[in-house]
């Protein structure tokens, strides 16, 4: 049996380059293009990582908990520089935005290290993931003024039909409430923040729960890369500077990436519905549909890397898996040798896989799932499964899972692996058709003619079929949403750049004194928008 009883590290004996120096006492905000000091309350940040036989995490900061009145100047401030679409930002040429975005990475390349250490004290991801996760955002920052400036250049030029002229570009909404998830608090913060903001809107920014620290290092970057009032910072319990901002009917779009349960009270929240879009990715609870013929091998592999990459803290995570009968016991013996493989450590450990879980009792959560499965006939079959030591949590794989068992229906959000045995195909597709969730799913199988059938169905399902692999969000010019309760837009690289933007044109008639009006415009560059300029 493992032994959690230690797993936790002494303070005196952390590896070179790991430790903060200080912990990150966070007494500014930004707001208006001013960093201006807090003088209230604070929330003290506290590590899912313990120091040896701590009662509580390690203290690693504190940021500010800002009230309504402080959050709706920051509203105030992002209307004002947004002024109806006249304010200098959302006028500015697609080139300058593109610049102003660029300085942008460079003084947030500049804080790497530091992002990457509070990726591992604020939510335990492993040193890996987290380079990963920074380098990842720099990529996806670089792919997505490469695709702005393809998608200039496709509007650059004008249309005719039926004796009408018009040249057709994309326009900002507006101002634009950005709130990510602790999770991947960098990465999917930013594929909805940076979009938004280099397509012309105004932001305010309130980091999630959990990773709240890491964005610290780059609000000079903000004020310094952007002019005055485009991003806005606002910090502190959500039902005191969110409500606020969405009761006042000024917010134009709600980028959010968390519970369907809460996107649901902020979108009521909003007096004009009908002025209010949302960009939402939500809860999934994606299957994989493991059929008789399945590389077992192979098979166990990207269910182990799908269900338990980040503890299982994915939104794309596999989380339930259906086996055939014919291949369970020798599939459910390899998924057990595999997962008993897995390295419990601290974030910075080489090669670990498993790590402190950062959400407070969520191993009781789980413990609770596992033991109502239990219940209602359900076993763990790997040796060590559901063992755990404070926020430390080994994987448990369970089986037989039937729908009277509460991990049949909700979403785990960890390591625990549901496994469900199957005689009919229908069982798997009836799951899915029944589910309230669409985002993805996963077929493991030869058979082309019953992979086409499958695929053929399930599409009409979910937003992304994977066939003899993971359910994952990239690569990042692909498309991402999903279905029912899962996510409304679209994002990608491409896509996110309209989602955050909407049509708009300039027509008219094909007489002389048009052409003669649209051809001065055009030659002394005295617009923005009604423009031939392209960026090479």
């Amino acid at each position: 049996m493992r032994d959690l009883k230690n797993v936790f590290p002494e303070k005196n004996i952390l590896p070179d380059g790991v430790v903060l120096d200080k912990p990150i006492e966070q007494r500014e905000y930004l707001i208006n293009g001013e960093i201006l000091q807090w003088q209230g309350d604070f929330q003290q940040v506290f590590s899912p990582v313990y120091f040896g036989n701590d009662t509580q995490g390690a203290y690693i900061g504190s940021y500010p908990l800002m009230d309504a009145r402080e959050s709706l100047k920051a509203l105030e401030a992002a209307v004002q520089a947004y002024d109806h679409g006249r304010g200098e930002w959302p006028t500015m040429s697609v080139e300058k935005r593109i610049h102003c975005v660029k300085k942008f990475v460079v003084m947030m390349q500049e804080q790497r290290e530091l992002i990457i250490r509070l990726l591992m004290w604020e939510i335990g991801k492993n040193l890996k993931d987290s380079e990963k996760e920074f380098d990842r955002t720099v990529v996806y920052i670089n792919d997505t003024i490469e695709s702005l400036k393809n998608l200039d250049r496709d509007s650059s030029r004008f249309t005719f039909a039926q004796n009408i002229m018009g040249q057709i570009r994309r326009a900002p909404l507006g101002v634009v409430l950005c709130m990510g998830p602790f999770n991947y608090p960098l990465n999917e913060t930013f594929t909805t923040l940076i979009p938004a903001l280099i397509m012309g809107n105004t932001i305010i920014f309130k980091p999630p729960k959990l990773g709240v620290l890491l964005h610290y290092p780059l609000l000079k970057a903000f004020r310094q890369a952007f002019p005055r009032g485009v991003v806005n910072t606002v910090y502190g319990d959500g039902q005191v500077v969110v409500g606020p901002l969405m009761e006042s009917g000024k917010i134009d779009v709600l980028a959010f990436i968390g519970s369907s349960r809460v996107a649901d009270i902020l979108k009521k929240q909003h007096p004009k519905p009908h002025r209010l879009k949302c960009v939402l990715g939500l809860e999934a609870k994606n299957p994989g549909i493991v059929l008789h013929d399945a590389d077992i091998e192979e098979t166990v592999k990207e269910c182990v890397t799908g269900a338990l990459s980040f503890n299982g803290q994915r939104c794309t995570a596999l989380k339930i898996i259906f086996v055939h009968r014919k291949i369970a016991k020798p599939f459910c013996d390899r998924l057990s040798e595999e997962v008993e493989k897995l390295a419990v450590g601290m974030p910075w450990d080489e090669g670990v896989h498993i790590t402190p879980l950062p959400e407070a009792n969520k191993s009781e959560y789980f413990a609770e799932l596992i033991n109502d499965a239990i219940t209602h006939g359900a076993k763990v079959i790997n040796p060590n499964g559901g063992i755990y030591n404070k926020s430390c949590f080994f994987p448990a794989v369970l089986y037989d899972v039937n729908d009277k068992m509460r991990i049949y229906r909700e979403e785990q959000f960890g390591p625990v692996v549901p496994v469900i045995c199957y005689d009919d195909i229908e069982e798997p597709i009836n799951y899915v058709i029944n589910s309230n969730y669409g985002q993805q799913a996963s077929i493991f199988g030869k058979d082309a003619d019953q992979i086409a059938k499958l695929i053929d169905t399930l599409v009409n399902q979910v937003s992304r079929i994977n066939l003899n692999s993971q359910c994952q969000r990239g690569p990042d010019t692909f498309p991402f949403t999903g279905r029912k309760d899962s996510a409304e837009g679209t994002l990608s690289v491409s896509d996110a750049l309209r989602v955050f933007s909407i049509r708009a044109l300039v027509a008219a008639k094909e007489n002389d004194l048009n052409k003669t009006i649209i051809r001065e415009i055009i030659k002394d560059d005295k617009s923005a928008f009604l423009t031939t300029d392209f960026i090479l």
